[in-house]
């Protein structure tokens, strides 16, 4: 179980130099208006208390996706969910995220903001 829990505080490309001022806010779903910094490297979103966010929704897995930063770029990674991960409406295992990019997990819409 420990193993489980530092592997998800530290994804694969992880670098530990996270530039500040990038944050996601849910802009549809039950949590609309929330809004959390990305001060991390490797951030697990899902419903399940193993995830670094926890957003008690239905329709996202326990371990959803993650936002990860490798250094250079951030970027969000499905974890295996169920309804998938899309950006800007396409689906997509991975992909790069730009500053207003929308991330839909389930029914929740995320909007990232990143630094310039």
């Amino acid at each position: 179980m420990k193993e489980q829990a530092e592997e998800s505080a530290s994804g694969p490309d992880a670098t530990g130099a996270v530039p500040g001022g990038a944050s996601i806010r849910v802009i549809k779903g039950f949590y609309e208006g929330l809004e959390l910094p990305v001060d991390q490297d490797w951030i697990v979103i899902g419903r399940g208390h193993t995830a670094d966010l926890v957003l008690a929704d239905a329709t996202i897995s326990r371990a959803h996706a993650a936002i990860g930063y490798d250094g250079k770029a951030f970027y969000v990674q499905d974890l295996g969910s169920t309804n998938g991960t899309r950006v800007n409406g396409k689906r997509s295992p991975r992909a790069a995220l730009r500053d207003g990019d929308e991330v839909q997990l389930g029914k929740l819409q995320l909007r990232v903001r990143l630094p310039s």
